[in-house]
């Protein structure tokens, strides 16, 4: 399955995208993430449904300085081929 997610708030310049990469590496996810020109922050993962709702479930908190006030949810049946999680510019 594949999951995308357009988080919205306080989520650049708080790590984010490395707690992100951090969070989807323990589940054993691939995929990615980067910051968003309207400050949000996207990312397209890769995984079981079950490690993906664990992984979207700490997305909508975020790291600890984030304040996340709301993420769009895409889910896909199937999902591209990514080798790892990558942190995107």
């Amino acid at each position: 399955m594949q999951l995308s997610l357009k988080i919205y708030g306080k989520v650049q310049g708080v790590f984010f995208r490395k707690s992100a990469k951090l969070e989807a590496e323990k589940l054993g996810l691939t995929g990615w993430v980067r910051n968003e020109e309207d400050g949000s922050v996207r990312v397209v993962v890769v995984g079981t449904k079950e490690k993906l709702e664990k992984f979207a479930f700490w997305c909508k908190k975020g790291p600890p300085f984030a304040k996340v006030s709301r993420a769009e949810e895409d889910w896909q049946d199937r999902g591209e081929d990514f080798e790892s999680f990558e942190v995107l510019d």
